[in-house]
């Protein structure tokens, strides 16, 4: 496993662990990826759907001159100086940034003197910006935006609520552990649960799009190809780096029938950045442990399943004539998908009418639940897609 760069770059290269590059993890890394990803397939469906007069822009009033005054000022300055004096404080103790930099990003420490010049040369050159300033009036236009040019703010509202959402959700399945530390364990840089980030962030888009004139049903076709694309890639980023999401222990010798490497079959996860198992002999970097038993590569098979679902949700969105219909068989994939691998990854269970199972297949029953009844309705509305 690869748990920062630097031992990505060790595998290719044969550099030293646990150099400056671990400042790169690589959950984060394949994370950023999952919304480029998603963001691109989003695009070029947006773009698609305008073409076809499906879904449309509308004027808004826009701001296309302000002159800076004192809040401006007061509030850009601040900015600077939360971000210098986290910078100042980086430089100085590069060593334990490098190693967990969530925790320092989100704790109190910091260098108050870099903070301070950053706020004192901002709030000077603002002021002297704003003092050369003859027109003091506020001037608006009316422009049409499209709905593909709101792509960015799409983009950043799932990315946002998506990372409370999954965090949310990781502390409802770890209670035990929130209520032992609950400001190290919510802002800690791992415990994200994707189906808590999903919901959340589909919540918040639909009301964002809702808001600006573009039908929420062709929107969710729209994203269903990109959501899944992003679910594939950011199962990679868990995979890679081993950060738990992995499944049971799985001591069954490997059958004649599966062509496929060992470690698909059980894996020890070596190097993951939990530090989670037996230590490694011989091993003397940051990341020396791994699993034994080996256990199931649980996000290995979600990033094929989520690949081989991505490139039929693909092929449908131009097959499927009537709206809503492609999202809902998203939602059925999805659910199917997660329901049954699920059985073989750790995960708390909870026993509910005499079912016990983990909040994810819960919340995977009723994903496939919506997908049929959606399906259904969907299609009985007959809306042209």
């Amino acid at each position: 496993m690869w748990p920062d760069f630097s031992y990505i770059l060790h595998s290719l290269i044969g550099t030293q662990p646990d150099n400056a590059f671990s400042v790169i993890k690589t959950f984060g890394f394949f994370l950023g990826i999952a919304f480029i990803a998603s963001a691109s397939l989003l695009y070029l469906e947006l773009k698609r759907k305008e073409a076809q007069n499906l879904i449309t822009g509308m004027v808004e009033t826009v701001v296309v001159y302000k002159p800076i005054d004192w809040q401006d000022i007061l509030t850009q300055s601040f900015i600077n100086f939360v971000i210098f004096y986290k910078i100042g404080y980086i430089v100085s103790h590069f060593e334990p940034f490098k190693m967990d930099p969530a925790a320092i990003i989100f704790s109190t420490k910091g260098n108050f003197t870099t903070g301070l010049v950053l706020f004192l040369i901002t709030a000077i050159y603002l002021f002297y910006k704003m003092s050369g300033e003859t027109d003091k009036k506020i001037k608006t236009a009316e422009v049409f935006i499209h709905p593909h040019q709101r792509l960015t703010n799409i983009t950043i509202v799932a990315a946002v609520y998506g990372l409370i959402g999954s965090k949310l959700f990781s502390v409802l399945e770890n209670w035990k552990s929130f209520v032992k530390d609950p400001i190290g364990e919510f802002f800690s840089g791992s415990g994200l649960t994707i189906y808590g980030g999903l919901i959340l962030a589909f919540i918040m888009v639909y009301r964002y799009v809702a808001k600006r004139g573009i039908r929420p049903i062709h929107m969710m076709d729209a994203v269903a190809p990109s959501l899944m694309i992003g679910y594939c890639i950011g199962r990679m980023g868990c995979h890679f780096s081993g950060d738990g999401d992995w499944g049971i222990i799985n001591e069954l010798s490997k059958p004649n029938w599966f062509i496929f490497p060992d470690s698909w079959w059980a894996n020890s996860y070596a190097h993951n950045v939990l530090n989670e198992g037996v230590a490694i002999p011989t091993c003397q970097w940051r990341y020396c442990s791994e699993l034994y038993p080996k256990v199931f590569p649980t996000p290995l098979y979600e990033i094929i399943l989520a690949g081989i679902i991505t490139i039929i949700l693909w092929l449908l969105r131009t097959k499927l004539h009537r709206a809503g219909l492609l999202f809902f068989v998203y939602c059925f994939l999805n659910g199917f998908e997660r329901f049954f691998i699920e059985f073989i990854r750790v995960n708390p269970r909870y026993s509910i009418i005499g079912f016990d199972l983990s909040m994810a297949q819960f919340i995977a029953l009723g994903l496939m639940l919506t997908g049929i009844g959606g399906f259904i309705f969907y299609w009985k509305k007959n809306i042209p897609a």
